[in-house]
């Protein structure tokens, strides 16, 4: 009885390591320039968080820290990273340094700063890449659509997170359709339906 319960408790015990977020590996990696872009970037945090992908969060500026941007940059594939996905403002640089140095794909979110020129410089300065480094870039204040496609980029090699994402798509079906008949409600003078 007694080695029975001993082996019951070290399952249970490898079961909380591997099921840990803090021990598992990140597929993807949120960086943003600084961490006053975070209130516009946890949109993503939140989505890995709905289709439980490990993630993980840095702030990292390609102007300020362009040595530690490196070393992430060129490191992140090799730390089981999938798919970078980069906020900034401003002359929003960090994307494209990233692509520069890594063979994850990323995914860039211009970021309306404070200082920004209405967000377009933000939105070309990630935009506008020269050939052979690509970003795929979302609209401006974006995360959340970053996000999903990074999810999508995941799920080509994984059948489970690919059946999230029809669930995930439904679900948005559903609440236009029930959009819709809301709408049918609303009366107007001269509307038809």
């Amino acid at each position: 009885m007694g080695f029975h319960c001993f082996w019951i408790g070290c399952f249970s015990y490898l079961a909380k390591l591997i099921n840990n977020p803090e021990r598992m590996n990140p597929l993807v990696s949120i960086i943003m320039g600084s961490t006053s872009d975070l209130t516009v970037m946890e949109e993503a945090a939140k989505l890995f968080d709905e289709f439980e992908i490990p993630f993980e969060i840095h702030a990292l500026s390609a102007h300020r820290t362009p040595d530690l941007v490196a070393d992430f940059a060129k490191g992140a594939f090799d730390r089981g990273v999938r798919v970078i996905v980069a906020g900034a403002g401003g002359a929003a640089h960090l994307p494209g340094v990233v692509a520069s140095m890594t063979i994850c794909p990323v995914i860039g979110v211009p970021i309306k700063s404070s200082n920004s020129i209405d967000g377009w410089d933000s939105i070309l300065s990630i935009l506008q890449m020269p050939s052979g480094i690509p970003v795929a870039t979302v609209a401006l204040d974006g995360a959340r659509n970053a996000g999903i496609l990074a999810v999508q980029m995941l799920a080509t090699g994984d059948p489970g997170l690919q059946a999230k994402l029809v669930n995930f798509k439904a679900g948005l079906a559903k609440k236009v359709v029930k959009a819709n008949a809301t709408l049918k409600e609303v009366t107007f003078k001269f509307k038809t339906n």
